[in-house]
């Protein structure tokens, strides 16, 4: 009996190794097909795209500063919306909602942290209170795929689905708070593109309970010089 617990618990041992082991290898793969080496590097990220959705276009850019900065705007219909994190705090201006500025509270402010990482979720996750389990090999839309269960430190669950071959993220399916609302998201990223070695998405595909919405990165700038400013509430 002894024996047998014994040898079970060598067993479960040499598993739960050679699972952190799987993981740990799937994800340095994923970071050297990225050229994360050099994207840690970067310190500022200049996005301009153009979101489509149920015949329209709706232009805007996205702009990162490191170490937890973002800023969005975006235009709908004529009206423009804001949403920015300046290291502590997060707001929105958003017209179609009701007139002003609106402070992040909840799970939108965590959301927006989670934005602000530069670097991407994904690197260094252990040392941000992340978790992450290897799944296993999956069919992602026809094509191997390892699939990460991927737990936030603040609890919010994800899945990514790293392309077997290519060792790029192919997509991700994750519940995301907005307008109060909690609804399921899945982004597919239909093509990447090389800057100076680091392979940056540029054309995705984002269904929601809403519609599809398509988004093509028009351009994309790096270590770009951002005023600590941009990402500043605006004053009422």
């Amino acid at each position: 009996m002894k024996r047998n617990i014994l040898v079970t618990a060598l067993m479960l041992f040499v598993f739960i190794g050679t699972q952190a082991q799987s993981i740990d290898d799937v994800l340095a793969k994923h970071f050297e097909a990225t050229g994360q080496d050099k994207l840690t590097e970067v310190q500022t990220f200049f996005v301009k795209a153009k979101m489509s959705m149920m015949g329209m276009d709706m232009p805007m850019t996205m702009q990162m500063k490191k170490p937890n900065k973002f800023k969005i705007d975006m235009e709908v219909m004529g009206q423009k919306i804001e949403q920015g994190f300046d290291g502590e705090s997060g707001w929105m201006r958003n017209p179609m909602a009701g007139s002003g500025i609106t402070d992040l509270k909840g799970p939108e402010l965590k959301q927006a942290m989670q934005q602000a990482d530069l670097q991407g979720e994904l690197y260094d996750y252990k040392a941000k209170g992340h978790t992450a389990e290897l799944i296993g090999k999956v069919n992602a839309d026809g094509k191997e795929a390892y699939r990460i269960k991927f737990t936030t430190a603040d609890g919010a669950v994800k899945d990514y689905y790293i392309d077997a071959n290519s060792y790029l993220i192919s997509k991700v399916k994750a519940k995301v708070e907005q307008m109060g609302q909690t609804m399921e998201v899945e982004t597919k990223i239909l093509e990447y593109k090389d800057f100076d070695g680091i392979k940056i998405g540029s054309k995705m595909e984002i269904e929601t309970p809403m519609g599809t919405q398509s988004m093509v990165m028009e351009e994309i700038k790096l270590d770009e010089k951002m005023d600590d400013s941009i990402f500043a509430r605006p004053a009422e």
